[in-house]
């Protein structure tokens, strides 16, 4: 699992959803599986369906379409049978999540969103400044939200260039 379905997934998690990662499906007759799906989440309550493709790939837009067709076209295909006897919505939210790139020109792709890294971070970090480690730390189940919630918390100093060095930097 790379760090951007890592961290997507414990966003998800975080926010209520029930996650599975990393879901083979389609099973052939002689072995292996038709597609991996990387995430998958449902919040009951809200009744939201996403299936999350992240990646840090730097292919074409062309190559990147043929790709995630395949993997939207099988969340689409074998989702529904993930979660037999649940009462889910028949719309599934589908996002392609990009560490690197832009969207200017590629808002959709393969008929799910484009997501870039900086707008899920974007999004995790505001939610996040609003949370004080001394009333309400991040579960230590989520190590990469709560990583990211002591860096909001500190980044005054942590990015202040007029800061004195830490001790890790002195020469002795």
């Amino acid at each position: 699992m790379n760090h951007l379905e890592q961290l997507v997934s414990e966003w998800y998690e975080y926010q209520g959803y029930f996650v599975r990662r990393n879901v083979h499906v389609g099973r052939r007759p002689n072995g292996g599986w038709e597609c991996e799906l990387d995430v998958i989440a449902f919040n009951p309550t809200q009744k939201h369906l996403v299936h999350i493709e992240p990646s840090m790939d730097a292919n074409s837009w062309k190559t990147r379409e043929d790709r995630y067709k395949k993997k939207f076209d099988a969340g689409r295909k074998y989702i529904p049978e993930i979660f037999l006897g649940v009462d889910i919505p028949e719309h599934i939210e589908q996002i392609a999540l990009f560490g690197i790139g832009s969207k200017a020109n590629n808002a959709m792709l393969a008929g799910g969103h484009v997501w870039l890294a900086s707008e899920l971070l974007l999004e995790i970090t505001q939610k996040l400044r609003q949370l004080r480690i001394e009333k309400a730390a991040i579960s230590e189940q989520y190590p990469l939200l709560r990583t990211i919630q002591f860096i909001c918390q500190h980044e005054d100093i942590l990015f202040n260039k007029q800061h004195k060095p830490s001790m890790f930097n002195e020469q002795k």
